[in-house]
């Protein structure tokens, strides 16, 4: 029987790269998104078409009656769930602290903080052997931004990452003897369509040259990563932040 992942923002970028990669190691993915279903079947579509085991999962994670449909979904259509992958994020236009609304904090942290700590407190009721579970792992997707500040840009998404950072190292220590390894990816500047939505869809080629490597990275990079995590080959590994930034 496939062992069974959940991708939170499956349908584009990071996510859905990160699906693609864990269906050719086996996983049955639930692809999860919000809002883009076409792009969210597409995904599956292209797993499927390559022999793997795939389904769509609806959920906004900032809400939490709709991310306990998804893990019911979950269940009912692939089984126990053995590896998450908190994804989904958002970010915004580039603004100042001073410039940054009530509407805009409150959308950052419902979705990127909250939202990633329900449906890993949902995985943890079904993988941990405390629970009855066999076990399993939580990749959290965090951003290199959470130690760089994202001063003049980002700084509410920025401080979004850095409460994933210390949720990954705490949430990690909690579950580690029950069988349960938690860790994160820490992205830098990777060509995904994120930028467009914060208004800059130039960002990552813009700002190539200022990357020691000189260039930005990809979401499969990213993915490969991630999978590796989630996997036997990191069966001592938890706890830890693991940066895919080019050395930025």
């Amino acid at each position: 029987m496939k062992p069974i992942a959940l991708v939170t923002g499956g349908s584009r970028g990071i996510g859905a790269a990160t699906a693609l990669l864990a269906a050719q190691a086996g996983y049955a993915v639930a692809v999860n998104y919000s809002t883009n279903s076409l792009a969210a079947d597409e995904v599956v579509r292209t797993i499927r078409a390559q022999g793997g085991t795939a389904i769509t999962v609806q959920a906004d994670v900032a809400q939490e009656d709709q991310v306990l449909a998804m893990f019911a979904k979950v269940d009912a259509k692939l089984g126990r769930l053995c590896a998450l992958v908190n994804n989904a994020g958002v970010v915004d236009v580039a603004a100042r602290m001073d410039a940054m609304d009530m509407a805009r904090l409150q959308r950052m942290f419902d979705t990127n903080v909250l939202g990633s700590m329900v449906c890993a407190r949902e995985a943890v009721r079904r993988m941990s052997t405390r629970h009855g579970g066999p076990g399993g792992a939580i990749v959290n997707v965090s951003s290199v931004a959470a130690r760089l500040g994202g001063a003049g840009q980002y700084v509410d998404y920025a401080a979004s990452k850095g409460s994933i950072d210390t949720f990954t190292l705490g949430l990690a220590k909690e579950v580690a003897a029950e069988g349960i390894r938690v860790n994160a990816v820490r992205p830098g500047i990777i060509d995904t369509e994120i930028h467009a939505s914060g208004g800059q869809p130039d960002r990552a080629q813009r700002l190539a040259p200022q990357l020691p490597m000189q260039r930005p990275g990809t979401a499969e990079e990213v993915a490969q990563a991630i999978v590796w995590l989630m996997g036997a080959g990191a069966s001592y590994t938890t706890g830890t932040l693991l940066d895919v930034a080019g050395g930025r």
